[in-house]
């Protein structure tokens, strides 16, 4: 990798570019910084209603950019308990704020352990390496 992408060390991650915070119990899920420099500008997020089922590492949603339109895969199993709303009139948030306000759902996990199968900031940054 040529350029520097954040990689927040109190966060895990899924070789999908997923990032993840536990949080009393409930998982924040946005995208990574690497996710957001690969597609550009994002220009629309599509996210799942509160209270929707989703499974791990199937698609949840979709974000859309300049340059593409991508999936987003559940980091775990559980039920949606919260999204974003603001990302429909604001989805450049992704891009501004990937790791902070450009969050986009929190999951009320099935199996907590789930969570601990997700990748340290260190197994992420070597992914990258290797797809870099």
């Amino acid at each position: 990798m040529s350029e520097t992408i954040e990689i927040p060390s109190h966060l895990r991650y899924t070789s999908d570019h997923e990032w993840v915070h536990q949080e009393s119990g409930t998982l924040i899920v946005g995208i990574t910084a690497f996710a957001t420099s690969q597609l550009g500008d994002v220009v629309f997020v599509e996210l799942p209603r509160k209270g929707t089922k989703v499974t791990a590492r199937q698609p949840f949603g979709v974000v859309e950019s300049v340059k593409s339109v991508s999936d987003l895969f559940a980091p775990v199993s559980g039920v949606v308990t919260e999204i974003n709303s603001g990302l429909q009139e604001s989805p450049e948030t992704v891009n501004n704020d990937p790791y902070g306000q450009g969050w986009m759902i929190r999951i009320q996990p099935d199996n907590p352990k789930e969570f601990d199968t997700l990748l340290h900031a260190q197994a992420y940054h070597t992914l990258l390496g290797q797809e870099g």
